[in-house]
């Protein structure tokens, strides 16, 4: 549509007073109007010329050739019309705004607007320059404008793809996080939204039944969040469209080719323009990221399909986080709760380990199982928390069973209560074979509800056969585990000793009293039998006695063999009766002898002549005596006549067995909080079993007899019951050629 220079000077001078061209006068009119139609034509900016009215509107004069192909309308089509004529209402309306800034302000103005020609958007750069007449009244607008589209669309893209930079940057900065993935979905769907400018995102999470459930929302019309929504055409065909990674894009539900309940579905939920992307979890998928216009049809552009796409991918991997954090504070919670078990299980073992302690304790220093099963019962029912703990034993035939110790707290006792086994044959069966075992039972409460309890019994037993059981009853229907089940076993066995101890404390007992018994009836019989004995020997002795006085001594030389036999009847007659003094002192000492009769005696002069008596003895055998007292001894007490017995017991026994060369010596000192007395011979060395037979009636060494001593046997026995009356003690050791036998008597 080009003009001629004719048709343009015609033009401008129709549009401005010769006199005064964009504010500047000019006298030569053919000047310029050439001057202005070389701009007008010209000019590769657009030009565009507007009165002003009187009444302050509006009206277009005038386009030139460069503004008619921009907006594609002719300059004779656009003179006269107002801008709504042209324009859509809000374009009109900003460019009215404009237009009166330039009027009121009176000088140029600049500015860049957004304008839609025939259902085109395009940006222009636009200067206003008012002109005025020879009144200065502005009646009339110059405007120049640059078509900036291509630079306005490349900014735009250049901010778009710096939004979709930061949104993304956004997701993932929460998933670096850790945020929870409520907010991250919630504020996924808000800056979506903003960034594409639309009615509606949500996320529409699948459940296993095929539904699904919108779980995050943001929109301008009615919200779907939180419901359950079943679309009818989403069946397996669009599942897997949806698996195989595919997206939905719909301009228009009603131009789109959907199925007509699919647009039934979609109308109403108020869409009108759909875009659906699949969100995978790993390799399943987990949901659908969803965007929406609801008042108007929508042409989704290639960017903002992308960032979706790469949304729905953010998210994924942001499901995929949340379950693994999640799986993290399933593990870190459960690793707490079995910290806390195992600590709660640690407290027990001590406190059970305390209960074992002092069970094992009672044992040890009582033999009396009541006492002991009873205690156990109770601080077993206090440390697993229980209703009732019984303890039952089985009959001999192991046919019934009584309850025999019990510890209530709310339930009835039981105690004394038997059973016969055969009336609950499935529960005894297992327990005889020596396997615990528990089970629930409803049981009576105390008001007219029925309980159920939780019951567990453990079988009490040894190597040598079943005992009993231990029943745990706790007010709860949770099963005892297999800890607290160790427990209760390893209870069971200590059980098992204290009853075994029991038993074998009453059998000793028993056989304790048989054999006081036995020992009481033997003394008698002892001193019965010394008794009867002490009279033929009497009679024999003063026999003898009377026959030496009735013979002279001719008529006793004359038969050379008589003083032989009456010396031998006189050292029988003598043996004898001490043999019968000695038995008689023995049992004497095994029952219950008197308490002795204690005085102080210095052994520094109490020993000595005692010791001095033997000597002549061993000169004539040709030993060595030897006596050897600590000084400053403290003053001991004791029974002197018994004190005096054992040392003269000692010295004849050690002398007897003493060969002619060697010593035999006597020493005292004190040892600690004792004295010691100290009895050996050298040239004697005994075995470890003539040691361990020494003392015991009857027991001779006769192959260590050189001098064929006789004795009753009885000494050496004598001698230890002696020294124990006396509270002291009595050792023999015998090593390298000597003998020594030790007495300690405690200060």
């Amino acid at each position: 549509m080009n003009k001629n220079p004719a048709e343009s000077t015609m033009e401008l001078r129709k549009l401005s007073p010769p006199q005064i061209i964009f504010g500047t006068e000019v006298d030569d009119q053919s000047s310029s109007e050439q001057f202005l139609l070389s701009i007008y034509d010209s000019v590769q900016a657009s030009i565009f010329v507007v009165d002003v009215l009187e009444d302050g509107d509006f009206r277009y004069v005038a386009l030139n050739p460069t503004h008619e192909r921009w907006i594609g309308i002719r300059s004779d089509d656009l003179r006269g019309k107002k801008p709504e004529d042209i324009l859509s209402p809000i374009d009109a309306a900003k460019v009215r705004q404009h237009y009166a800034e330039c009027v009121l302000f009176g000088k140029t103005i600049s500015y860049e607007q957004c304008l839609q020609f025939q259902g085109i958007p395009t940006w222009w750069s636009t200067t206003l320059t008012p002109l005025r007449d020879a009144n200065s009244r502005i009646y009339r607008l110059i405007g120049t404008s640059s078509n900036i589209t291509l630079v306005k669309q490349a900014q735009e893209a250049v901010e778009l793809q710096l939004q979709r930079g930061q949104l993304l940057e956004a997701i993932a900065r929460r998933i670096h996080q850790s945020v929870e993935l409520e907010t991250i979905l919630h504020q996924t769907t808000i800056e979506l939204r903003q960034f594409l400018n639309c009615d509606r995102v949500l996320i529409y999470r699948f459940e296993t039944d095929g539904s699904g459930v919108i779980i995050a929302e943001s929109t301008v019309t009615d919200p779907l969040l939180g419901k359950n929504i079943t679309d009818p055409c989403l069946g397996s065909k669009h599942r897997e469209h949806y698996k195989r990674g595919c997206i939905q894009v719909v301009e228009d539900i009603y131009t789109a080719d959907l199925h007509p309940c699919h647009i039934d579905f979609l109308a109403s939920l108020q869409v009108r323009a759909n875009l659906v992307v699949p969100i995978f979890k790993e390799q399943d998928m987990w949901g659908l990221l969803i965007a929406q216009h609801c008042r108007q049809s929508r042409q989704w552009q290639q960017t903002e399909t992308d960032l979706t796409l790469q949304l729905a991918t953010q998210i994924g991997i942001a499901t995929g986080q949340a379950e693994l954090r999640q799986q993290f504070k399933d593990l870190k919670a459960k690793l707490e709760l079995q910290k806390q078990k195992h600590k709660n299980q640690l407290q027990q073992v001590r406190k059970f380990e305390a209960l074992v302690r002092r069970i094992t304790e009672q044992i040890r220093d009582s033999f009396d199982e009541s006492q002991v099963l009873q205690t156990l019962t109770q601080e077993l029912a206090e440390l697993l928390n229980l209703d009732r703990c019984q303890i039952e034993l089985y009959s001999a035939c192991q046919t019934k069973v009584t309850i025999t110790y019990e510890y209530s707290k709310n339930l009835p006792q039981c105690k004394g209560l038997t059973r016969q086994i055969a009336d609950r044959l499935e529960v005894y069966e297992s327990l005889l074979q020596k396997q615990p075992l528990q089970f629930l039972e409803i049981v009576p409460g105390w008001q007219p509800n029925l309980l159920v309890m939780s019951q567990m019994a453990c079988p009490i037993f040894d190597t040598q056969g079943i005992l009993g059981n231990i029943w745990l009853t706790r007010p709860t229907q949770e099963a005892f585990d297999e800890f607290e089940i160790e427990l209760v076993q390893q209870v069971a066995n200590e059980c098992a000793i204290a009853i075994r101890q029991a038993q074998l404390y009453q059998q000793t007992q028993a056989q304790f009293k048989e054999l006081e018994k036995r020992d009481r009836l033997k003394n008698q019989f002892l001193r019965n039998l010394s008794q009867e004995l002490r009279t033929p020997i009497t009679s024999i002795s003063l026999a003898v006695q009377t026959l030496e006085s009735v013979l002279t001594p001719a008529e006793i030389l004359e038969i050379e063999i008589v003083p032989q036999l009456l010396q031998i009847l006189h050292n029988e007659c003598a043996r004898e009766s001490k043999l019968i003094n000695d038995l008689l002192t023995l049992t004497y000492l095994e029952a219950e002898p008197d308490p002795p009769t204690l005085i102080a005696i210095d052994l520094q002069s109490w020993l000595y002549p005692i010791v001095e008596s033997f000597r002549e003895l061993t000169n004539c055998q040709r030993q060595l005596l030897n006596l050897s007292i600590d000084h400053a001894l403290p003053l001991l007490e004791t029974d002197i006549t018994d004190l005096e017995r054992i040392i003269t017991e000692l010295l004849n026994h050690v002398c007897k067995y003493t060969p002619a060369g060697e010593s035999v010596t006597v020493s005292a000192h004190l040892t600690g909080d004792a004295i010691e007395l100290n009895i050996s011979n050298s040239g004697l060395e005994l075995t470890s079993k003539e040691l361990s037979r020494i003392f015991e009636p009857f027991y001779h060494l006769s192959k260590h007899d050189p001098w064929k001593h006789s004795g009753t046997g009885l000494e050496l026995a004598l001698v230890q019951k002696m020294v124990r009356h006396l509270g002291g003690s009595i050792n023999v050791e015998s090593a390298a050629d000597q003998t020594t036998f030790t007495i300690k008597f405690p200060l």
